[in-house]
C-alpha cells in the first residue's frame, strides 16, 4: 500500500466512499452527493490510486467492498461525523429555555440594573445575570471571556481581541437637592466651592472633569467618593453636596429625591461611552442575545432620563 501524504488527501474523496459504501452503486451515490456519476467514478478511482486498493469492485451488478473497504469504513465514518460537528454552525441560544449565567460590568445604577434585569427575566425566566464591578483588568477579562460584555467609557484606544458599540456621546448636568442654597446663585463660584460627590466607576469621567477644571484654574472640591451610581441621589438629597453626571445613571432618582437639574458652569467635555465584548464572541448567538436586551435597555433609560433632565433644567450655561 502506497505511503499516504495527508496534506495530498483531499476531504471529500472519503466522503464519496462513505457514500459507495452505503449506496453500493455509482449512480445512488452521485445521487445522495448531487454530484454526475462520473465525477463519483473519477473520486474512487483517485482514492484507489492514493491507498493502493480497489476498495470497491462492482460484481453481478452490485459493488463489493474490499477486505480493507469494511475496515476503513469503520474509521472513516466516527472522523467524517466529529468534522461535521466541527464545521457546523454551533446550536442557536434559546432563551425561554436556557439556564445560562451572563456576567456583565455595567455601572450600577438603580434604572439601568431593573431595566436590564426586568428584560432578562422577562425573556429568559431561567437566566441569571452576575453584575461583576469594573476594575482596572476588565478589559483582559472580556477577552478572556471571564466577562460577557461591559461598558466604560471610550478614552482609550479600543485593546485588540474586544469588539465595541460606541454610543452617542452623552453630556453631564450638575444634580443637586431641590432648595440647595447653590441655586440662588449658580454659577462657577457656586460650582466650586460646594462639595462635589465622585462615582468610583473609572479614571475616565473623573479626569475629564478634573482636567477641564484646571484648563480653566478652578479647583473644585471633593465631598465624597462612593462605589457606584445608586448612592448618588440619596446623599444629595440629604446634603449640600453636588455632583457632575450623566442623566442616565440618574434616572429614576431625578423624581423620586426631587433632584433640582443644572447646567454646567463650567465646559465639561461630552463622554463617549463604549459597550465592548470579546471579538471571538461577536457571532455567538448568546452573546448577541444579551448585548441587544442590555444595550436597547440602556438606551431607553438614558432616553427617559434626558427628557426628566429636560423638564427640571435650570441655571446658566458654562463659562470657558
Amino acid at each position: 500500500m502506497n505511503q499516504i501524504q495527508l496534506h495530498r488527501l483531499d476531504l471529500n474523496l472519503l466522503v464519496t466512499f462513505e457514500a459507495l459504501m452505503d449506496e453500493r452503486s455509482v449512480v445512488r451515490a452521485a445521487d445522495r452527493l448531487g454530484k454526475t456519476p462520473s465525477a463519483v467514478s473519477h473520486a474512487l478511482g483517485r482514492l484507489r490510486d492514493q491507498l493502493g486498493d480497489p476498495l470497491l469492485v462492482k460484481v453481478g451488478g452490485k459493488m463489493q467492498p474490499s477486505p480493507f473497504a469494511l475496515q476503513l469504513i469503520e474509521d472513516v465514518r466516527p472522523i467524517l461525523r466529529r468534522i461535521e460537528r466541527v464545521v457546523q454552525p454551533a446550536a442557536t441560544f434559546e432563551p425561554e429555555t436556557s439556564h445560562r449565567v451572563f456576567r456583565i460590568a455595567i455601572p450600577s445604577s438603580i434604572a439601568v440594573v431593573s431595566e436590564i434585569l426586568a428584560r432578562v427575566n422577562a425573556a429568559a425566566p431561567n437566566v441569571g445575570v452576575d453584575w461583576i464591578p469594573a476594575s482596572p483588568k476588565l478589559y483582559g477579562q472580556v477577552i478572556d471571556e471571564q466577562v460577557d460584555m461591559a461598558l466604560l467609557g471610550a478614552d482609550v484606544a479600543r485593546p485588540d481581541g474586544v469588539a465595541e458599540q460606541l454610543l452617542p456621546p452623552m453630556r453631564r448636568y450638575v444634580f443637586a437637592r431641590r432648595g440647595h442654597p447653590a441655586l440662588a446663585d449658580w454659577g462657577a463660584d457656586a460650582w466650586r466651592f460646594w462639595p462635589h460627590v465622585m462615582v468610583g466607576m473609572s479614571q475616565a469621567a473623573r479626569q475629564t472633569v478634573e482636567e477641564r477644571a484646571s484648563v480653566l484654574g478652578i479647583e473644585r472640591r471633593v465631598g465624597a467618593r462612593i462605589p457606584d451610581f445608586a448612592g448618588v441621589a440619596p446623599l444629595l438629597a440629604r446634603t449640600n453636596m453636588i455632583a457632575n453626571q450623566l442623566p442616565v445613571f440618574m434616572a429614576g432618582d431625578i423624581e423620586r429625591f426631587d433632584l433640582a437639574v443644572l447646567q454646567p458652569p463650567v465646559a465639561l467635555p461630552d463622554l463617549t461611552m463604549r459597550f465592548f465584548w470579546s471579538a471571538r464572541l461577536s457571532a455567538d448567538s448568546a452573546n448577541r442575545w444579551i448585548r441587544g436586551i442590555v444595550i436597547n435597555a440602556f438606551r431607553e433609560v438614558a432616553t427617559q432620563a434626558e427628557g426628566a433632565v429636560a423638564e427640571r433644567l435650570h441655571g446658566v450655561g458654562p463659562e470657558g
